[in-house]
């Protein structure tokens, strides 16, 4: 674990999360949903940022892991996603991982109500999820994405619902590739109600990527 061990995480201003997140994330882009952010600190300086809050589509989600709640209202409170998730490079090796673990503890010591986190790994322009497999989340879909458009002045954008009253798409590029989503069950007496996937599957269907490079999953094993 090495240095990784004298990380320090602990609740921030979404002020200064978000402006971490613009600078260090690959998207350059902040998530409108986050409400609750961290920060990971080392050396008494701000490295890493995770973000967590609704998902877009939460009501579609819920199903996903039956928590024995029977209302929505409540079941409503008992998730987070984790929507961004920002380090630099001056963190050393496992410092991801080891984040994500200690915001778990805190979450479920301070907020005893969450049961369970959804995340996604974008394996359109990112990687497919070795950090969230490091860190103990399960697969449970290896989806094909055609929604990142990259427009004709070089941004990328998500296109969900209205994007055309903001962008122009006309000559817009379609970037083909995966969106994995994995969860994580704080809650162990939860059960996750969708096939829990084995991380083979990234590289049967082809959606292996990391750091923005199609590479396979064995193919990175080789190396290590």
């Amino acid at each position: 674990m090495g240095r990784a061990k004298e990380i320090r995480v602990k609740v921030i201003p979404s002020k200064i999360a978000n402006e971490f997140v613009k600078k260090h994330h690959y998207s350059g882009k902040v998530v409108a949903n986050s409400k609750l952010h961290f920060g990971c600190f080392l050396d008494g300086k701000l490295h890493g940022v995770m973000q967590y809050g609704s998902p877009m589509d939460k009501r579609n989600v819920l199903k996903l892991v039956d928590t024995s709640n029977k209302t929505i209202n409540s079941k409503f409170n008992e998730m987070l996603e984790l929507n961004r998730m920002a380090f630099d490079d001056y963190l050393p090796k496992n410092s991801e991982s080891r984040c994500i673990s200690i915001s778990f503890k805190l979450l479920k010591k301070n907020a005893p109500h969450i049961k369970w986190i959804l995340s996604y790994s974008d394996a359109v322009q990112c990687g497919d999820g070795t950090i969230y497999r490091a860190s103990g989340f399960k697969l449970t879909n290896v989806g094909k994405n055609s929604t990142i458009y990259k427009l004709k002045d070089g941004r990328k954008i998500a296109k969900r619902g209205d994007s055309k009253r903001f962008y122009d798409l006309e000559g817009a590029k379609v970037l083909k590739g995966f969106q994995n989503r994995y969860i994580y069950l704080i809650d162990k007496s939860c059960k996750i109600t969708v096939p829990i996937l084995p991380f083979s599957e990234i590289d049967k269907q082809g959606a292996g990527m990391y750091k923005g490079e199609k590479v396979t999953i064995a193919e990175r094993q080789k190396k290590d």
